[in-house]
């Protein structure tokens, strides 16, 4: 059977259009604090990746109201519509194609994170909530964002439906970001509890989310094809909202509608690299053991159709547009932002020295050790799509403040026994190296904020600190260097001017990884 179709939209990187410094736009941007420009431009990109309008965009009915269009592929609508979905924007995705299609749709079942249909409604987000006596059962789970009973209930209903279908059947997937933990389906014996300590481990011991998934999908009934096999021989399109740098449909989610490419080697030589092979239950031994040994070989997927319907450009795009109309020379760095958070805090620290030295010094640079390290640093992080020196060049022009953007998903190894998420450890390891030395004549702020509204087991999307942080903790008597040895970014948030600098935006019903924006702005 053929690979699966992909179609995975190529986003552009937003026109420039920089503006002359001086108009009224500038002056409204001067007058703006930096910190509620911030949040201005970070609820800006989430509202760029709304789950409705990129449904409406991905969806097409034909006049006869019998066709189904999805980019340039058409299928017959004849009451054989079902749905399956699973995420933390899944809700409000469900939501729109029930709008959309609802007189198709049969059945449906979705699995969502705990609360999120009373915090959508507490919000007034009724186009984003499901009718009252809609055709889609909804299953909420996974609190804190972790596998749970109530996860697995859902993931076994959805599988359920899936294998119920036939030929002439059509299968939505809605997948966004969370998918992987509200879709819990360990294959026996494996159980949810062992899957779930094998994962915690690797995720503590600092395992990328592609080594997390490579797992996952290994130890998964629906996972890495799964669910895509198990609606064989209906026809799958799936619609996926990317939470994952470089929109990979094989990641995401730990990729249930794509046939995965890995084998029980890749996941030995993971558990090898973290130390954890020699520890493994014998469940999961077994597990792999029969995998390896399966004589009908890997799935394949050619009934499916996967489409990225969003993604973190087009967040950023967004946000650097807004960024532009307040007369900020806005630069997008790169959406494909990894590595070690301290690393990450780092290049940022020498990337605002760079830049600062530049806006307030025309022709100067940094000192060239700093600058060797800021482009040692970009190589180590292996950035794809990196545009440093376009940034810098845009800084190095600039007469006014200048905003430069990111997005991604670092990583975060854990030392300590804290609460914080990756969001607020990169904001205050970040305020901390800003504070080490001297920036001259430049106001600068640094946010970091998960587009989903969660960083981590807290209740805050991610936090802002700009280079004054470290003398604001000291008068407080806020030990730094202490928290982040804990991994305890939140507390020290919560703490340090009663919360200020935390970042709240609650569950925004979306997902597509985290923002960075680097405000600089001359005094």
């Amino acid at each position: 059977m053929a690979a699966a179709l992909q179609v995975v939209p190529h986003l552009a990187r937003a026109p420039s259009n920089l503006l002359p410094w001086g108009g009224p736009m500038a002056r409204l941007a001067s007058s703006m604090a930096l910190p509620d420009q911030a949040r201005r431009l970070f609820e800006s990109a989430v509202s760029a990746v709304q789950p409705g309008p990129m449904l409406h965009r991905a969806l097409a009915l034909d006049p006869s109201g019998k066709q189904l269009k999805v980019r340039d592929r058409s299928f017959q609508l004849r009451s054989n519509l079902y749905l399956v979905g699973f995420g933390k924007a899944v809700l409000g995705m469900a939501a729109a194609v029930e709008e959309l299609l609802g007189q198709h749709l049969v059945q449906g079942v979705i699995s969502v994170p705990k609360g999120i249909r009373a915090a959508v409604e507490q919000a007034g987000k009724q186009e984003m909530l499901l009718k009252p006596h809609s055709r889609v059962q909804v299953f909420e789970g996974a609190q804190d964002n972790l596998p749970d009973r109530d996860a697995l209930r859902a993931a076994l209903a959805i599988r359920q439906l899936a294998e119920g279908l036939t030929a002439d059947d059509l299968l939505l997937v809605l997948i966004s970001g969370g998918g992987s933990a509200l879709l819990p389906a360990p294959i026996p014996p494996v159980t949810l509890e062992e899957k779930q300590t094998l994962t915690k481990l690797l995720a503590a011991r600092g395992a990328t989310i592609q080594e997390l998934n490579t797992i996952r999908k290994a130890l998964s009934q629906l996972k890495g094809g799964g669910l895509a096999q198990a609606a064989y021989p209906a026809q799958v399109v799936s619609l996926i909202l990317s939470d994952v740098v470089g929109d990979p449909v094989e990641v995401i989610a730990s990729g249930p509608t794509v046939a995965s490419a890995h084998n029980v080697q890749d996941c030995l030589h993971i558990l090898n690299r973290y130390g954890l092979r020699a520890a493994l239950p014998r469940s999961v031994k077994t597990v792999l053991a029969r995998a390896d040994s399966d004589p009908h070989g890997p799935h394949t997927c050619g009934h499916v159709l996967n489409v990225i319907i969003g993604s973190n450009m087009l967040a950023l795009a967004e946000a650097q547009q807004q960024a532009e109309a307040l007369g900020c020379r806005a630069v997008v760095l790169s959406a494909a932002v990894q590595g070690d958070v301290r690393t990450v805090a780092r290049f940022y620290m020498l990337l605002a020295r760079a830049a600062g030295t530049r806006l307030t010094s025309p022709g100067a640079g940094a000192s060239g050790e700093e600058e060797a390290e800021l482009h040692g640093l970009a190589a180590e992080l292996q950035l794809p799509d990196l545009q440093l020196h376009e940034a810098l060049e845009a800084v190095a022009a600039a007469q006014g403040p200048v905003c430069l953007l990111a997005g991604g998903e670092p990583t975060v190894t854990l030392q300590g026994s804290g609460r914080g998420g990756r969001n607020q450890e990169l904001a205050l390891r970040v305020g901390a190296e800003l504070g080490r030395q001297p920036l001259g004549p430049v106001d600068v702020l640094f946010l970091s904020g998960g587009t989903d509204g969660q960083d981590g087991p807290t209740e805050a999307a991610g936090a802002w600190v700009t280079s004054e942080l470290g003398d604001q903790a000291a008068a407080e008597g806020l030990d730094v260097a202490s928290f982040l040895a804990h991994n305890d970014s939140h507390t020290f948030f919560c703490c340090l001017r009663g919360g200020a600098h935390l970042l709240y935006s609650g569950l925004t019903g979306t997902n597509v990884m985290d923002v960075h924006l680097l405000f600089l702005r001359p005094r």
